[in-house]
């Protein structure tokens, strides 16, 4: 299971594809490469994700909002970095979430229509890393992060997990 492959439950004509990597050499490129449409994905910085989950919820967000015309952002790649985020301050949730030049790693999401077709090994030739199994995100989670951005209390530790906290709290930020 190198690669997580999901429908989307709500939208079943959209894909969604996880990708994962450390040891990666290139951030500076692969940022940049996103920037200019040359990777159409999101680039997200690892070390803020609990698990391959939390990127569906946040993308089936984006996918939603893409689809009424309700986005915040300017596409469906920066809306599903900004879904991640707990705030509605979209530069703070790239520099939380996105990935920077000195990072090592990268969680990439891809979204595809199924009726297009999507090359996942030319997005993988683009990263100079080693592509592991998605499932290993929560191996380079920041768990001490990721409790302060989200404000986690004591007391939700012990009656959920950091990923009920984590999802919950990405699902209110509107409503709040």
């Amino acid at each position: 299971m190198r690669r997580i492959k999901m429908d989307l439950e709500l939208f079943p004509e959209y894909t969604v594809t996880q990708l994962l990597f450390k040891d990666v050499k290139n951030a500076t490129e692969l940022r940049k490469m996103a920037v200019n449409g040359e990777i159409k994905g999101a680039l997200i910085n690892p070390s803020m994700v609990v698990d391959a989950f939390q990127i569906l919820v946040a993308t089936n967000k984006a996918v939603h909002l893409h689809k009424i015309g309700k986005m915040k952002t300017r596409s469906l790649y920066s809306e599903i970095i900004f879904n991640l985020s707990p705030t509605n301050n979209i530069s703070e949730a790239f520099k939380r979430f996105g990935i920077s030049d000195s990072d090592t790693a990268v969680h990439i999401v891809l979204v595809h229509n199924k009726e297009e077709t999507l090359n996942i090994d030319d997005i993988i030739s683009k990263v100079d890393g080693q592509q592991i199994d998605v499932g290993q995100v929560s191996e380079m989670t920041d768990t001490a992060k990721i409790k302060k951005l989200y404000k986690i209390t004591p007391q939700e530790d012990k009656c959920g997990t950091l990923l009920d906290a984590v999802v919950c709290r990405m699902a209110i930020k509107d409503v709040a």
